[in-house]
């Protein structure tokens, strides 16, 4: 049965409308009317004359777009001084636009009943939707599905897997590191890393140790696990160079760790990366670039991670909500720790 037109005598015509009359959803008929790629021409021609018909014009689309939304987008995070919120933050910023969206940031320090009271402050401003940082990588708990917004969780995935989560692929990074290190011919390869608790330990050590036996290679002792420090890193390495002489490169679950393991095997007359390679995690500038030689290290892209997380709530917010885990892709940045230069 074909849809009724509505009579412009009785009401408003609005964008529902347009896109019952063309027989698609709200979002579709929005891309299409705004002229968006990912519409198929043929429904594009079908909606264009659905509005034609219905007389709904641009400025119609943009009142009927606008109903109901501030504008407005609540930024909670658990870290606001932490290494990797902050560029998580910018790059979400970034993809809403200084002009068009006005961001609410909110830190809740990793107070749960703080949390609480920044997520009913936001929703009483009437923002469109949330986005949640973590502090790390681990699942944490969901802000419930009976909130009147969409959210979006980066970083540290929401446990509710009907709610969208935006990670780093944490073990394809660790994948990654590995290979870069047999690509410059180490093949006795040891791994040091930080807090055992953290899933990003126990996810890079996972993906090192799968790329090891790929690479039909034994990682060379246990992994080692401690805290994400320098002094870790001196002590760790220090260990290792005694009891395993022969090992020829180091992963180093972060780059602070890295730093304590170059300035051991120095103390110990071995020379980076001739003797000894290493590499670091999170490419974080203030270590790499400090180092001598500068660290090679496994960039997360955390503004990437900010700019999709932002993204898919727009989406959400245009009627396009997803659910599940999308782990994001890492890089790895080589410098002289590893390649001399």
């Amino acid at each position: 049965m074909k849809p009724e037109v509505p009579s412009p005598v009785s009401r408003k015509v609005t964008l529902n409308d347009v896109a019952r009359l063309a027989g698609v959803s709200v979002a579709t008929a929005s891309k299409a009317l705004n002229g968006r790629k990912q519409v198929r021409a043929e429904t594009r021609a079908r909606v264009v004359e659905a509005a034609e018909q219905l007389s709904f014009s641009p400025n119609e689309l943009a009142r009927s777009l606008l109903a109901d939304r501030t504008g407005t987008v609540g930024l909670l995070t658990n870290d606001l001084e932490g290494r990797f919120s902050i560029p998580i933050l910018m790059g979400a910023e970034d993809a809403f636009g200084a002009d068009s969206v006005a961001v609410f940031l909110c830190d809740a320090r990793g107070d749960a009943i703080r949390e609480k009271h920044h997520v009913q402050a936001l929703l009483s401003r009437r923002v469109d939707g949330l986005i949640v940082v973590g502090s790390r990588t681990d699942p944490r708990q969901s802000l419930g599905r009976d909130l009147s917004v969409p959210v979006v969780y980066a970083y540290a995935p929401s446990e509710d897997p009907e709610d969208l989560s935006i990670v780093v692929d944490n073990v394809g990074a660790g994948r990654s590191a590995v290979d870069h290190l047999v690509s410059t011919g180490r093949t006795r390869i040891a791994h040091i890393t930080g807090d055992p608790t953290y899933g990003a330990s126990q996810e890079r050590a996972k993906g090192a140790l799968a790329a090891l036996d790929d690479h039909g290679l034994a990682q060379v002792g246990e992994v080692r696990f401690g805290s994400w420090t320098e002094s870790w890193g001196r002590a760790a390495a220090s260990m290792l160079i005694g009891q395993h002489p022969e090992l020829d490169a180091i992963l180093c679950g972060s780059d602070q760790v890295a730093r304590g393991v170059m300035d051991a095997l120095r103390e110990h007359g071995r020379t980076v990366p001739d003797d000894v390679a290493v590499m670091g995690f999170d490419n974080w500038e203030i270590f790499t670039s400090g180092a001598r030689p500068a660290l090679t290290s496994v960039d997360m892209n955390f503004e990437r991670l900010g700019r999709v997380a932002a993204q898919r709530l727009f989406a959400a917010i245009d009627g396009e909500p997803r659910s599940g885990v999308e782990a994001l892709d890492t890089r790895v940045v080589i410098r002289g720790s590893t390649v001399p230069g």
